[in-house]
């Protein structure tokens, strides 16, 4: 069972993330025109790559209690990824037809979020063998 401290934590990230998700969809959306929805592309790729980093941080630095683990990684970056959005969207993009933009947005998301994890986890992981 959860305590109630981690459950604080998760929801106070969660507002924090779902704020950063909100803003950086718009920010990214408003600088790049597009039929693609490239802002919920980005905020996956960040949090993706975010979430490679703190785990591989967290295997090394284990003095992070539960509840701060909890509150970047279940509340901030589980409300800044958009992965609701992202399937939505793509089934938008196949219902009207856009066969082609539904597979890229598809293919882009789910490959490039494993690649930004695998990225943020190996970029943390060099960084504490070369110390």
């Amino acid at each position: 069972m959860m305590s109630w401290q981690t459950i604080l934590a998760i929801g106070s990230g969660g507002f924090i993330g779902a704020v950063l998700r909100v803003y950086l969809n718009g920010l990214i959306s408003n600088k790049i025109p597009h039929t693609l929805p490239f802002g919920t592309l980005g905020v996956n790729l960040l949090g993706s790559f975010l979430m490679g980093i703190l785990i591989a941080y967290f295997m090394h630095a284990t003095s992070f209690s539960v509840h701060i683990k909890s509150f970047l990684t279940t509340g901030i970056l589980g409300a800044l990824t958009t992965y609701s959005t992202f399937a939505i969207e793509s089934f938008l993009l196949l219902e009207s037809g856009n066969i082609m933009l539904a597979t890229l947005n598809m293919s882009l998301n789910v490959y490039g979020t494993v690649i930004m994890a695998g990225g943020g986890y190996y970029l943390v992981q060099s960084l504490f063998k070369s110390l």
